[in-house]
């Protein structure tokens, strides 16, 4: 269990590293005085940096074997997946507002815009997937 969620921590690690690349590329780290309903840098980068404590401290766990890491890394990760469903929020509300065709308050087209829908979806699943493997790790299932 421990190594299927270390896989699947990386598989997500990798689909939020596009995503962060893309946000970056598009003017991201420029969005925090723009008006409007945005993912702010302070949100997307408080979330890449606790995503890489946790698989820092799961991969420690991983060789420690240390009951207290185990959980240690889960809770991390519940932060990160806090953060990770208000950033979703804010992209998927923006979506469909553009998709709708309804006029936005802010000008501009928000750098969170430009991801591809397929990422987005392969990053979500695969941090549930990642959530719920942890969880099972920590619980002591599988070992």
């Amino acid at each position: 269990m421990e190594w299927a969620a270390l896989v699947a921590w990386l598989l997500t690690a990798g689909g939020g590293f596009v995503l962060l690349s893309i946000w970056i590329m598009r003017g991201g780290m420029r969005q925090q005085a723009d008006t409007g309903r945005r993912i702010r840098p302070p949100l997307i980068l408080s979330h890449f940096l606790l995503a890489a404590i946790g698989l820092v401290v799961w991969i420690v766990y991983l060789f420690n074997d240390s009951e207290a890491l185990a959980w240690l890394a889960f809770a991390i990760l519940a932060v990160v997946a806090v953060l990770g469903w208000t950033m979703f929020a804010i992209w998927a509300r923006r979506r469909q507002a553009e998709t709708a065709g309804a006029e936005v308050a802010a000008p501009g087209r928000p750098a969170e815009q430009h991801f591809p829908v397929p990422i987005v979806a392969l990053h979500g699943v695969a941090a549930v997937t990642t959530v719920v493997l942890v969880l099972l790790a920590a619980l002591g299932v599988g070992s």
